[in-house]
């Protein structure tokens, strides 16, 4: 097979902002790394093995894609239709799963335990996106998509409120921090964890932002608004930036819009894809993973991810 020509700088990484061009490279392109899912969603980097795990939500699996040859290979089938991923503080993979409708975390051993599957008796309705802070605290989003058809999970009827999340690391409780969100989404902190950004993928379609004051979600307002389409899966960097996925919204909009703190849309990152969800990974945390609809993307910038 030929390989396809690129142009540097690569055009499809664009600068909406001066504030945008520092973490450009030049000499560095979007490269697709792998193509085949039905839809590719929640990208997690194991930087100790040198690998990204990330879900094919319909295909009922989490595949494995090894950074030192590219090859990608299945981890977990069936995998309860997982869409988010993250790691705790002990290196453990978090997940949710929308067919089972919980939260699990995988032992060492590869055991999974039951992090949360129910609220005041009542089930779940389908665990999105999940973030551990560095108290060990597991925040996750309950949207609901997993129950609207069967092809991400099963049809059923939600019982709860779509909300936000907090289990206590200490006791375990399972605790409701907000649930005034149509779809609540992706989420992400700031690097000094002293803002919860939370997507809601909706009828609002934008992303907000919240105080975090003793671990509640305090002055929630609009960050930014990303109509036409809308974004999913969200990180920051070291700096402060926010890094949102971006889909629906047809060529010029979909892959991956930049903000500045303040809320400005610096930057772009153009895909032939709508962009689900994305994460920081690599040897030094500069390196841009997009699970982008049926394939994988990735992105030497010149950011760190945040932890």
């Amino acid at each position: 097979m030929e390989n396809p020509i690129v142009r540097y700088p690569d055009p499809s990484v664009q600068s909406l902002d001066p504030r945008f061009d520092k973490y450009k490279l030049g000499s560095a392109a979007v490269e697709r790394l792998w193509t085949g899912a039905r839809w590719a969603e929640g990208p997690v980097y194991f930087g100790d093995g040198r690998f990204l795990l990330f879900s094919d939500i319909p295909n009922n699996r989490i595949l494995r894609w090894n950074e030192d040859d590219g090859a990608v290979s299945v981890y977990r089938q069936p995998s309860n239709n997982a869409n988010g991923h993250t790691r705790d503080r002990q290196g453990r993979l978090v997940s949710c799963e929308h067919d089972a409708r919980r939260v699990v975390r995988t032992e060492y051993d590869g055991s999974i335990t039951v992090l949360a599957d129910s609220y005041r008796g009542k089930p779940l309705n389908a665990p999105n996106d999940v973030v551990v802070t560095s108290d060990g605290a597991v925040w996750f989003t309950d949207p609901g998509y997993g129950i609207l058809w069967e092809y991400e999970g099963h049809h059923a009827t939600p019982e709860i409120p779509n909300a936000v999340y907090r289990i206590d690391p200490h006791t375990g409780e399972l605790q409701l921090k907000i649930d005034d969100f149509d779809r609540p989404n992706g989420l992400c902190f700031s690097p000094d964890e002293k803002r919860l950004y939370i997507v809601d993928s909706g009828n609002p379609k934008h992303i907000r932002v919240c105080d975090v004051v003793d671990g509640n979600l305090v002055n929630s307002r609009v960050f930014a608004d990303m109509k036409p389409g809308t974004s999913d899966g969200i990180r920051t960097d070291r700096d402060g930036n926010l890094w949102a996925s971006a889909a629906w919204g047809g060529a010029g909009y979909d892959g991956v819009h930049v903000f500045a703190p303040d809320g400005d849309r610096i930057g772009m990152i153009h895909l032939p894809e709508g962009c689900a969800n994305l994460c920081f990974g690599g040897r030094k945390k500069n390196r841009l993973f997009m699970a982008a609809s049926m394939s994988l993307y990735s992105l030497y910038v010149d950011a760190i991810g945040a932890r």
